[in-house]
């Protein structure tokens, strides 16, 4: 079986090895020539999968794509052809929402607040915005949720407008996926007249997709409203942000709130579970098998986390401020927005330090945060 893979997708090649030969491409760069004698593809959001990119007679008998949406694959084509096809809906969810939470934290140290006091509404509650709800409400943090489809669709939880969060929340964190028809579509979502109408002083994080937000209204939005503090981890006309924004936002990064290594292997990992089931084979390696061991992974400590001493234990686990200063550095240069993901091999979840003879009262909030407890 010949299986083309996107160089960026973790631990590939050794997870898909059993299956045959694994060749790895540049993603963003695959032609149609490239998949002449493939059998199984496998992606990430930046490969646009469509009738343009097959060969005549292909062969192909699975396309797996390493991501939560699904916009870059045309899949009412792939389902007309037969070719069973697979995304990893919640394999970076745990990532995306310890960025958002993470991102909070420096936001409120940049701006000298506390995060435990604001009103956070978070848009798109599914696998992503609700693992940042979770976050929250370990913390103690009040949230509104909008999500107007699984509300449609009889989730038990409350939700509110999109309207209200604008009119009530202290900051809006986007986490939808990008549709561009119907009566909910997401395209511009946040166009100049709702950006406008942010409170003042508000915080906006978009972890989603970049055409959410209208970037060109949010230039003009942000030069007449320097008051509003912006969390960018995805732009309109990736891998070339404008770069009229980037000096706007106050934390920018290219892509990679969902790039902790346990999400990434997560992802690849489910892929080769899907394919497996296909093939009646087993369901692969164990994910902990596939994880170095981290930078810090027990840490013990005497007195009560406030919201500075939080911040810095996140830091331990990951250090946001590193990839803002490396996208600022390098994101104008031709093709190191690309590079820079490639690169981006060194994040990890809160899981990953264990905190040794934490007393019960913090234990209860930091495991529901993620960290991992333990006894000397």
């Amino acid at each position: 079986m010949n299986i083309i893979a996107d160089e960026n997708m973790p631990y590939v090649a050794q997870i898909f090895a059993p299956l045959g030969n694994v060749t790895l491409v540049n993603g963003r760069q695959l032609t149609a020539e490239q998949l002449v004698d493939a059998d199984v593809l496998l992606v990430r959001s930046v490969t646009k999968v469509n009738a343009q990119l097959m060969p005549a007679g292909h062969r192909l008998k699975f396309i797996g794509s390493a991501t939560i949406g699904t916009d870059h694959l045309d899949t009412a084509w792939l389902e007309a052809q037969g070719i069973p096809f697979a995304n990893t809906p919640g394999c970076n969810a745990i990532a995306v929402g310890e960025y958002a939470f993470i991102a909070m934290l420096e936001l409120a140290a940049m701006t000298g607040c506390v995060l435990k006091n604001k009103k956070v509404g978070i848009v798109g509650a599914g696998n992503t915005g609700s693992a940042l709800a979770r976050c929250l409400a370990a913390y103690g943090a009040e949230t509104l949720l909008c999500d107007p489809l699984l509300e449609a669709a009889g989730d038990s939880r409350t939700f509110h407008s999109l309207e209200i969060l604008l009119a009530e929340c202290d900051v809006i964190s986007l986490h939808v996926p990008l549709t561009r028809t119907g009566e909910h579509a997401t395209w511009y979502l946040l166009d100049e007249d709702k950006l406008s109408s942010l409170k003042p002083g508000a915080w906006l994080l978009n972890c989603c997709r970049g055409e959410v937000i209208d970037n060109r209204a949010l230039i003009r939005v942000k030069q007449q409203r320097p008051d509003l503090r912006v969390v960018l981890d995805v732009w309109e006309g990736e891998p070339n942000p404008m770069a009229q924004l980037v000096p706007l936002v106050d934390i920018a990064t290219p892509h990679i709130a969902g790039y902790s290594l346990e999400g990434r292997a997560r992802g690849t990992l489910m892929l080769y579970q899907a394919i497996a089931k296909l093939l009646g084979m087993n369901d692969g390696p164990a994910l902990a098998s596939l994880l170095p061991a981290a930078d810090f992974d027990r840490l013990s400590f005497g007195r009560e986390l406030d919201e500075n001493a939080l911040r810095h234990l996140c830091r331990l686990v990951y250090d946001l401020r590193d990839d803002d200063k490396l996208f600022r550095a390098n994101f104008a240069r031709e093709g190191r927005f690309d590079q820079l993901r490639k690169n981006h091999t060194h994040r990890r979840e809160f899981s990953a330090l264990t905190l040794v003879n934490a007393p019960d009262f913090k234990v209860n909030w930091l495991s529901k945060l993620g960290f991992s407890g333990a006894s000397l």
